[in-house]
């Protein structure tokens, strides 16, 4: 009977053997799942806790200039008829110059006949269909606004506006 008792104890033995290595790794692993969730929570703590105190600073508030509006000419061209239609068709227009200074402003007077006439020569070019609907008179208040830049350079002005546009 001792020796059966010796193997049992024998057998126990490696069995407590076996089991060692298999609590060292799951220990081992607890530790490290441990460390890491302490380290997130004081990282966490660190960056939401120990926040440095917020400093209230004044609003910078810009000074609004508002803009500038210089009325140009009433402008009255024909347009090109398309092919075999001889009536005539014109284009009646009030125009204004959206500028961001008077300062600008006064400078651009003395080359409005330079601005007139980028306006009318382009103008002349037009038919009636390329004014039709609200995207032909986009893409007339953009060119207008490119070639008054370009004969007004260096200066620059914001926006060509339509008071008012007639098509006959």
């Amino acid at each position: 009977m001792a020796d059966k008792k010796d193997k049992k104890e024998e057998g126990g033995a490696e069995g407590e053997d076996k089991a060692a290595p298999k609590s060292k790794k799951k220990l081992i692993i607890m530790a490290a799942a441990a460390l890491l969730v302490l380290g997130g929570g004081a990282g966490g703590g660190w960056f939401f806790f120990l926040k440095k105190p917020h400093v209230e600073e004044a609003p910078v508030v810009a000074k609004v200039i508002p803009p500038v509006f210089l009325d140009l000419p009433d402008l009255l061209v024909n347009l090109t008829s398309p092919a075999g239609d001889n009536r005539a068709r014109y284009l009646k227009a009030k125009v204004v110059l959206e500028i961001t200074d008077q300062k600008i402003s006064d400078e651009i007077k003395p080359v409005m006949p330079r601005v007139m006439d980028a306006f009318q020569t382009f103008l002349r070019e037009m038919r009636p269909s390329d004014l039709e609907g609200s995207a032909g008179l986009y893409r007339l208040r953009d060119e207008l606004t490119r070639r008054v830049n370009l004969a007004v350079a260096p200066n620059k002005i914001n926006a060509v506006l339509f008071k008012e546009i007639i098509v006959q």
